[in-house]
């Protein structure tokens, strides 16, 4: 079988944009070493074309980003999927093309991760009277502030943990320039702006006396929540072998009442902490859209569960909610 391939120069000065189905964007850049042509068997994987490509290219095989030229879909870089099954034939046009420098994902966790972790304290314990201070004495952090000062500091702390002994990732590496797009949420939104009202003198936190309707049931949330999360990423860990990237359909503990229960768990330690700060709203923001991206995450992942596995995976009734969606 052979395959034609046309870098991504090639590709747009050819076709015209008015008549290319569906507009092509122009994703990544031309590579200048890129082979017109390779032969590859029409029963081999879409892993060993790219490596095949890369290796004649003589280019870094996970910047390589590879589509049909027929529909302009992404061949993603799977051992698990041939060349034939994706539609691509003899003399077919595939479109490669240099996605940049990369980073692997566990160290953009790692980064993401940091920042909430090292500004939370910092905030409260250093910066707080440059923050806070004016013409009267600044009071010292209430005890409910320190306590959800430390729930956000253990919080993080789990998910470095998880990120460097728990998590396996499909994928190895993205797009350098994602660090700053992911690393914003979690900095910005989940760092600076919600440790500044939180431990504000005016927040809901710097009571001497914390409502106990919001703060034990806000605690027993966050323990049972973040329990249940590490309970479900090592249930889904052992599902995937070293070094793998098959998908196995995880069952287990949340997995018969959702399809992602570790989103689930995630939202529940997140509206403890809500409810322990004593309903601040930058912790609800923070939740809500955090929810509202793993909603969308979880709603594609029955989807690929259903495409992937067909008969052998029953469709949950409820994606993310139990009882509710």
């Amino acid at each position: 079988m052979f395959t034609t391939i046309l870098s991504s120069l090639l590709l747009i000065s050819s076709i015209n944009p008015l008549t290319s189905p569906s507009c092509f964007p122009p994703i990544g850049k031309p590579i200048s070493k890129l082979p017109e042509t390779i032969s590859i068997g029409s029963q081999e994987s879409i892993e060993t074309l790219y490596s095949t490509i890369s290796k004649q290219a003589r280019f870094p095989v996970n910047r390589l980003r590879i589509t049909k030229g027929s529909d302009g879909s992404l061949l993603k870089n799977d051992a698990g999927i041939t060349v034939s099954s994706t539609g691509v034939r003899n003399q077919s046009v595939i479109y490669v093309k240099d996605l940049g420098p990369q980073i692997g994902w566990r160290t953009v966790f790692i980064i993401e991760y940091l920042g909430p972790l090292l500004i939370h304290p910092l905030v409260l314990y250093v910066l707080r009277p440059y923050l806070y201070g004016g013409s009267k004495p600044l009071p010292p952090p209430s005890d409910l502030q320190a306590l959800t000062c430390a729930l956000l500091t253990l919080h993080f702390i789990k998910r470095e943990l998880e990120t460097i002994f728990v998590h396996r990732f499909s994928v190895s590496t993205m797009p350098f320039t994602y660090v700053f797009r992911n690393s914003a949420h979690y900095w910005l939104l989940g760092g600076v702006n919600l440790a500044y009202w939180v431990f504000s003198p005016s927040s809901p936190t710097a009571t001497s006396n914390p409502n106990p309707a919001l703060l034990y049931p806000g605690l027993a949330l966050f323990v049972v929540g973040q329990l249940s999360n590490l309970s479900v990423h090592i249930t889904l860990r052992n599902l995937r072998k070293p070094g793998s990237t098959e998908r196995v359909i995880p069952t287990g503990f949340g997995f018969d009442w959702v399809t992602c229960p570790n989103y689930l768990f995630e939202v529940m330690a997140w509206v403890g902490v809500y409810l322990v700060s004593g309903l601040n709203w930058s912790v609800l923001l923070f939740l809500a859209v955090g929810a509202g991206t793993m909603m969308k995450w979880a709603s594609q992942k029955e989807q690929r569960y259903r495409r992937e596995f067909g008969d052998k995976y029953k469709r949950k009734r409820f994606v993310m909610f139990p009882g509710l969606w």
